[in-house]
């Protein structure tokens, strides 16, 4: 944790954080994030791969390119939509692997807890 986070837990400095982490709370804006980690596209290409509609993705988008996750390059009549900073890979990933440990615990609890009954 960074020394400006664990010295000083002041709202003032917290409420960024909860921001941030607020984009990456909606399922739909990590299906985007995940179609934009090969490389840029386009609105009617992410739509394709998400299945999410035309104004619940331009939504989304508009979200996450407001957070700084993801920005916008206009190419002809196409806008592009790209990742701004791949470190938010990393968090993604840093937080499934905890997820799967967590998970793998729960199964060996609920392995435990079978050996009980088949006796």
């Amino acid at each position: 944790m960074s020394k400006t986070l664990s010295q000083k837990n002041t709202p003032e400095v917290l409420a960024p954080v909860a921001d941030y982490f607020k984009v990456l709370s909606e399922t739909s804006r990590l299906q985007i994030l995940s179609c934009l980690r090969n490389g840029a596209m386009n609105v009617t290409e992410i739509g394709e791969e998400t299945g999410l509609g035309q104004a619940n993705l331009s939504k989304h988008l508009k979200v996450l390119t407001q957070a700084g996750l993801v920005s916008r390059q206009p190419q002809g009549v196409s806008v592009y939509y790209e990742i701004c900073d791949p470190m938010i890979f990393d968090l993604c990933e840093f937080v499934c692997d905890r997820i799967s440990q967590q998970l793998q615990k729960r199964a060996k609890e609920f392995e435990k807890m079978s050996a009980f009954k088949n006796r």
